[in-house]
């Protein structure tokens, strides 16, 4: 019987993720579904959560935390159409599981978090697997990364009450955003495209994020 360790079975897991979570269900871009089907999930999850790494839930990773349900991750993903030379903001580093599909999807990424426990142990994953496209910065996400602004494309992983302005205006022009809004009950997936200087916002799916928490100082 094979080893649940075994590399065999999770790369055979990780096709079955895509094929019956992802593309059934209407998931397009094919850019994404390679991502996902080479990102190994499993890496990012704590051990003893690592026999549902392909499973389509969230899994906690500590402080309160969650790596994001494959389905939620990937639609978000195809819904901002992401180049090979596009630069990217992610609010909610986490385990930095959606920091390693931007850095196989896109040219560079910033990504913010928190908590700095979850930010220094993000950064020695990512590094020792070869992703040198990233940096993983400890910070207030509300606030975005103004530095490096423009972006071409913002990932926010966690809920706002309404969407930050800061993120707005370090779109570039043509830039996409999409961010989950709303309370901890009721929220919904926002895109938000940049075009003559001015978002224009589209109301997308349902959905369910941990809360983003402004106030951490960079």
């Amino acid at each position: 019987m094979t080893s649940p360790a075994s590399p065999a079975l999770y790369s055979s897991l990780r096709r079955q993720m895509v094929d019956s979570q992802l593309r059934r269900r209407g998931i397009a871009d094919e850019r994404v579904l390679a991502a996902m089907e080479r990102v190994r999930r499993h890496e990012f999850a704590p051990e003893r959560y690592r026999d549902q790494a392909y499973e389509d839930h969230p899994l906690p990773i500590g402080e309160g935390q969650t790596i994001s349900q494959p389905y939620i991750v990937a639609l978000m993903l195809d819904a901002l159409r992401l180049t090979p030379t596009d630069k990217v903001l992610e609010i909610g580093t986490g385990s930095g599981y959606v920091t390693a599909l931007l850095a196989e999807l896109t040219e560079s990424v910033i990504s913010i978090e928190r908590h700095e426990s979850l930010a220094e142990s993000a950064r020695a994953l990512l590094a020792a697997l070869g992703y040198s496209n990233v940096n993983v910065v400890t910070g207030d996400g509300t606030q975005g990364f103004p530095k490096a602004a423009p972006y071409d494309a913002i990932v926010v992983s966690a809920a706002a009450a309404d969407m930050p302005p800061a993120l707005i205006t370090q779109l570039g022009e043509g830039g996409r955003m999409i961010i989950p809004v709303g309370s901890e009950d009721s929220q919904q997936l926002r895109l938000v495209r940049m075009e003559n200087g001015q978002p224009h916002i589209e109301f997308r799916e349902l959905c369910r994020f941990v809360p983003l928490i402004p106030g951490v100082e960079f």
